[in-house]
């Protein structure tokens, strides 16, 4: 909706639908408060925290769920980023994540896109603690780098969250692919949220918010529509996959490794 205070309590009212069935882990789709697109950011733009953030903590707290709040656009000293933040139970503010790389593709006659005419990049990797395990964050078009999920495996990450809005180019040929890849590559679990798929919207999203497995099993997935959709994360089986087939301690790191720059 072009109304954020509608997709604030929208969110909301399906974040509470999610608890209630017990999710301890709840995700948002990127740009969940505002319609994506370059024309957009700056006006639904807003600072951190600000409207939307306090939202999201009012509702990780009354739950008392860990809250992945999607993405929003943010300002900050003019200017703009593509932003998911990330709530504990006691509403406070556990992770700010600045997506990383920019979503500027052109393919000839389908889709051309160019996020860097307005947002800025972030520089930082984004985990955090939960009791149940260590959660990496990134958003969208950074699960197209392989980097950044090894970086957080090899952090401990055992759950990468991406929330992400693929299109109807990308959706169909690489949305599923790259979640699973990113999955098999690192034996975690990876899961995705995205907003549904509105045909009228000057930016259709693919939907088909997914989670996979460390064995890269699809074990979850929405359709185009709105909905919840839930996976149990099991820790012990990702821990057999590991012992099974255990591809991160036969790394050759005498020949190769993916270097952290900058923490």
């Amino acid at each position: 909706s072009p109304v954020k205070s509608d997709n604030l309590n929208r969110a909301c009212k399906l974040v509470r639908e999610a608890a209630q069935q017990g999710a301890k882990v709840v995700a948002l789709p990127e740009c969940f408060n505002s319609p994506y697109g370059t024309k957009f950011f700056q006006e639904y733009a807003e600072k951190i925290p600000g409207e939307s953030t306090k939202v999201l903590a009012d509702v990780a707290k009354e739950c008392g769920i860990y809250l992945i709040g999607g993405s929003i656009p943010e300002d900050d000293a003019g200017k703009l980023y593509n932003t998911c933040t990330v709530f504990g139970p006691n509403g406070e503010m556990l992770v700010k994540h600045r997506k990383i790389h920019l979503f500027d593709i052109n393919v000839p006659g389908k889709i051309c896109f160019q996020e860097s005419e307005t947002l800025s990049p972030g520089n930082s990797f984004s985990v955090f603690d939960t009791p149940y395990c260590k959660i990496g964050i990134g958003i969208c078009y950074d699960i197209r780098f392989a980097e950044l999920a090894q970086i957080y495996t090899r952090q401990g990450c055992q759950l990468l969250v991406y929330p992400g809005a693929f299109n109807m180019t990308t959706g169909p040929a690489h949305w599923e692919l790259l979640q699973r890849g990113r999955a098999l590559d690192n034996q975690v679990y990876v899961a995705t949220a995205s907003p549904a798929r509105d045909d009228k919207a000057s930016y259709v999203a693919w939907g088909h918010s997914s989670v996979v497995n460390p064995w890269g099993e699809v074990i979850a997935k929405a359709g185009p529509e709105e909905t919840v959709t839930y996976a149990d994360i099991d820790l012990q089986y990702l821990a057999d996959v590991r012992q099974q087939i255990p591809t991160l301690t036969q790394k050759r790191t005498d020949l190769y490794s993916v270097e952290v720059k900058k923490e």
